[in-house]
């Protein structure tokens, strides 16, 4: 009888992605924070530590380096949480003094969030010789609209993949399926789409109908990879909208 868990699927998948994008375990918390439009001086901490536990699920899904400072993260986000689901010792309640067990995370988080936006601030700067250039109008409106697209960051890109996941093809357990396509082969037969159809394709059509687990952490493989090259780009025209891939 075959019943293994995620991790154990995924063991044999022979290839490894460093997220450079991921600039620690604050940047993920300020992204919940912000995702969850929450106040940062008063923190949720059950729903914050759910969310947090979910993206490292997510980065062992796709074999990603979870690195020692996200999972001492993690330990200090369960701490807080057994810390305030405690009953105060009897004379204590309702006396000042005790400090908030999230105290010293939410002052982590400030002074992280002013060197964060000091940084987006100062690389938003125009620098001479490089933003300096003349504008070419294209022809077509929707080369207009691709062009003044939005960035997506990696949380965005997560959050669809993760999508992808749930209408995965349940595993059986007596089930074995072998999928012999690897991550090359998927990134020669992304990229061959993508110039062939010479427009933007919606994120989610890249994943075949009742695909297995691991085809589609293949494929995903494959556009982050893509992504790492230079030879796609990934946008959304509007806020919320459908993620796009096209060609560079």
């Amino acid at each position: 009888m075959i019943d293994r868990n995620d991790s154990e699927r995924n063991e044999d998948l022979p290839y490894t992605v460093r997220l450079e994008m991921f600039e620690g375990p604050l940047d993920i918390l300020l992204h919940l924070i912000k995702k969850n439009q929450l106040n940062i001086t008063d923190i949720p901490i059950a729903l914050i530590t759910e969310q947090y536990l979910e993206y490292l699920k997510v980065m062992k899904v796709l074999n990603l380096d979870v690195a020692g400072d996200y999972l001492l993260m993690a330990s200090t986000l369960l701490h807080i949480k057994s810390k305030m689901l405690l009953p105060a010792p009897p004379g204590e309640e309702g006396e000042e003094g005790e400090e908030d067990p999230r105290a010293e995370l939410v002052r982590r988080l400030i002074e992280y969030q002013k060197y964060k936006e000091a940084s987006i601030e100062l690389a938003e700067r125009p620098l001479l010789n490089r933003d300096v250039f003349a504008r070419v109008i294209p022809a077509d409106a929707e080369d207009l609209k691709e062009e003044e697209a939005l960035e997506v960051s990696l949380f965005d890109l997560l959050e669809a993949f993760r999508q992808v996941l749930l209408r995965a093809k349940p595993e059986g357990v007596l089930e074995v399926t072998l999928d012999l396509v690897t991550v090359e082969e998927k990134i020669q037969e992304i990229h061959s789409l993508l110039q062939k159809e010479k427009r933007s394709m919606a994120f989610h059509l890249l994943f075949p109908e009742q695909a297995s687990r691991r085809l589609i952490i293949i494929t995903f493989l494959a556009i982050l990879e893509l992504v790492k090259m230079k030879l796609v780009r990934i946008f959304q025209t509007d806020p919320f909208e459908t993620i796009r891939l096209s060609p560079v």
